[in-house]
């Protein structure tokens, strides 16, 4: 098997192991549905993961890692004006939501629910993407300030470890009450809180006005 073959078979169980825990979570992740899913040999698999231990890392680390690092990581890097970039991330990430989304819930907060009591790499593996989500937000704040849209008095470090808390929070009891009503308006209380960060009291209504 060449090089880009076997790269494409590895992303190929990637995938599906990934549809699998965020529908069973990972205890309950069955190797099974996921050979079937791949249509590939057990052989196969623990060709390039000896154990599901290691699958479920990898997964942390190249599907849920990453797909936080497309939405959300790398646009508050990139972006000239980061703080407006964060409010969009969060109104976008409010608009997209449906009924399977919530039903599900987020890969990264059910994770975190499920395996951070019981595993410490796994523990470990999440810890490393909500400190790199309260570094990237905090960067945004610290940008902020400089650009006189978030307040000189404002903890930056706390403001983004409350942020990500939220937002994650929003997951949580959303899918607890299987409501995208929840989810929305849970966002929307978040947008608000970046704005009273702001140099004048300001709300998402007013700032739409």
């Amino acid at each position: 098997m060449d090089t880009r073959q076997s790269d494409l078979t590895r992303e190929k169980i990637l995938h599906a192991a990934f549809g699998e825990i965020h529908r069973n979570g990972f205890q309950a992740a069955s190797i099974t549905n996921i050979l079937s899913d791949t249509g590939l040999t057990k052989g196969a698999l623990y060709h390039y993961f000896p154990a599901k231990h290691a699958l479920g890392l990898a997964v942390i680390d190249e599907v849920v890692q990453a797909g936080l690092e497309e939405m959300v990581f790398r646009p508050l890097r990139e972006a000239a004006q980061p703080v407006a970039e964060l409010l969009d991330i969060m109104q976008r990430k409010a608009e997209c939501v449906n009924e399977d989304t919530i039903r599900l819930g987020c890969p990264l907060n059910n994770l975190m629910q499920e395996m951070s009591p019981l595993d410490e790499a796994f523990k470990a593996r999440l810890t490393l993407i909500l400190k790199a989500w309260q570094t990237v937000i905090r960067n945004a704040l610290i940008t902020g300030q400089r650009q006189r849209q978030i307040r000189a008095d404002v903890d930056c470090e706390a403001a983004a470890l409350f942020i990500v808390s939220a937002w994650e929070g929003c997951w949580g009891v959303a899918k607890n009450m299987q409501s995208v009503k929840t989810f929305r308006l849970c966002m929307a209380q978040l947008q608000d809180y970046v704005l009273s960060l702001g140099p004048r009291s300001r709300s998402r209504n007013k700032q739409t006005q």
